[in-house]
């Protein structure tokens, strides 16, 4: 059976030096199919699919202690590795310093 509602997990990353300080701007990083931005248009790759936005959405109904691969995952965007960014629609802190 499909849930009727979707939970979902998003990684955002701030350039703010004060994360907790409420000015601090939270930039999201988009996933290749992962639902995100309501304006972009559904991607449709059937009968395959983009094996990381899967697991994100699988991710969202249990906890991080059960995906521990989530804490990896956000440590290689925050070292701005280019073999996982290559995994994600957009990094928005492309040219910049990192999160």
């Amino acid at each position: 059976s499909i849930t009727k509602e979707r939970t979902e997990v998003i990684l955002q990353g701030t350039s703010s030096l004060d994360p907790k300080d409420p000015t601090a701007v939270w930039e999201e990083f988009e996933f290749k199919c992962k639902p995100g931005d309501v304006r972009r248009r559904p991607c449709l790759i059937s009968p395959y699919h983009y094996r990381l936005d899967w697991l994100m959405w699988f991710a969202a109904f249990q906890t991080y202690e059960q995906n521990e691969w989530i804490i990896h995952l956000a440590g290689k965007l925050l070292a701005q590795e280019e073999g996982t960014l290559s995994l994600l629609a957009t990094n928005p802190f492309a040219g910049r310093d990192p999160p």
